[in-house]
């Protein structure tokens, strides 16, 4: 009986199939790297608000302490969006008649929150609580980034899993006195490494990665 395929046709079910490997193997990469990239993770990203608000001029210029703003940063998981009323303590008396604060001027005469869209916005299924991370050491900037330096709010990092199993395995890295949490421009005066591990004893931090911490 003569043969019906020709011998080379061998040769290319081989590469057929190893082709096939390497198309999966490259679209495997390729949804990893869009899940890890800016796009997925808004990463960089600058949300548009309905106001215009710079933590550049008013932490950055103005020296306000991000507690007087985010007043649950310390006691709850929340941190905190200030109500149209912080807003007026200042802006009843300044910049009263400017259009970009209209916005805030009508939610106070409403009674209207301001629709403000969130910037670091955690899945449902993650859980992330504010205060302990605060009463541990870690920075505002350790997380949110430089925010004095922002004129527009933006997320510095990408939130994933990853990124903060590196801080709960290693905190000695991040650790800092609490006295300077809420400071953006603090520096360690010795070696991170040195102090963390100090400060790691000091307050108890425990290398929390199970899974339950953080999904419950």
């Amino acid at each position: 009986m003569p043969q019906i395929f020709h011998p080379s046709t061998n040769t290319i079910s081989r590469l057929s199939i190893f082709g096939v490997l390497f198309v999966l193997a490259g679209l495997l990469w390729l949804l990893s790297a869009l899940n890890r990239s800016s796009y997925a993770t808004e990463e960089g990203v600058v949300r548009e608000q309905p106001v215009p608000f710079s933590h550049e001029h008013h932490v950055g210029g103005l020296g306000i302490d991000c507690r007087y703003c985010h007043t649950s940063v310390e006691k709850s998981a929340f941190a905190g969006i200030p109500p149209t009323e912080t807003c007026m303590n200042c802006h009843a008396y300044i910049w009263t008649q400017s259009p970009m604060l209209e916005p805030v001027h009508d939610s106070y005469r409403t009674g209207k929150p301001i629709p403000w869209t969130r910037v670091h916005n955690l899945p449902d299924f993650v859980y992330f609580n504010h205060s302990i991370h605060v009463y541990k050491g870690i920075g505002c900037a350790t997380c949110h980034g430089r925010v004095d330096q922002m004129p527009l709010m933006r997320q510095t990092h990408s939130l994933l899993m990853q990124w903060c199993l590196d801080c709960h395995r290693q905190p000695e890295r991040f650790i800092r006195p609490r006295q300077f949490v809420f400071d953006m421009a603090w520096k360690p005066e010795e070696d991170q490494q040195t102090l963390g591990k100090k400060l790691v004893q000091k307050y108890h931090v425990a290398t929390l990665t199970t899974c339950s911490v953080c999904h419950r």
